[in-house]
């Protein structure tokens, strides 16, 4: 049991924080990372249909967060803005279906799921390491899925 920081005296269980999410974010971590990202100066000259490593941070609420250390995760570009920024859409290895996801094998025999729905920009000082690249006929469809979901 931890005291509530609220109200003097009041014990609350574990689960109930943790449902409310107050010891799961890793934010002051995620924090120190990030300052880190920013002062890179090896900007990776990204291509579109490229997959890189990328630190994506720790988020809010039902955005994707970023894994490990280093906060990572995959992150496919989808268009080249200028040689810092880029839109992109984040990778699980988790099979979703439905309008938000697509599917598809970025390296032999290992699925891919395009997370649609929280594709946004990104700059480049958050890529790591290329990962592989979408196939150009997959990436396609990709880009037609995406333009039906974010029709206005």
């Amino acid at each position: 049991m931890i005291r509530h920081p609220l109200r003097s005296g009041e014990i609350i269980g574990k689960e109930l924080l943790n449902r409310c999410g107050a010891m799961m974010k890793k934010f002051d971590e995620w924090n120190e990372v990030k300052k880190q990202v920013d002062t890179r100066s090896n900007i990776i000259q990204f291509k579109e249909r490229e997959v890189y490593w990328a630190s994506v941070g720790e988020n809010v609420g039902f955005e994707q967060n970023g894994k490990g250390v280093d906060f990572a995760r995959p992150v496919l570009v989808i268009k080249k803005l200028n040689k810092n920024l880029f839109f992109g859409v984040p990778l699980s290895t988790q099979s979703r279906t439905g309008s938000f996801f697509f599917e598809f094998e970025l390296l032999p025999n290992q699925k891919s799921t395009a997370l649609l729905v929280q594709a946004k920009v990104y700059d480049a000082k958050r890529l790591a390491k290329k990962i592989g690249m979408i196939k150009e006929e997959e990436f396609k469809l990709l880009k037609s899925d995406l333009k039906i979901l974010l029709d206005f």
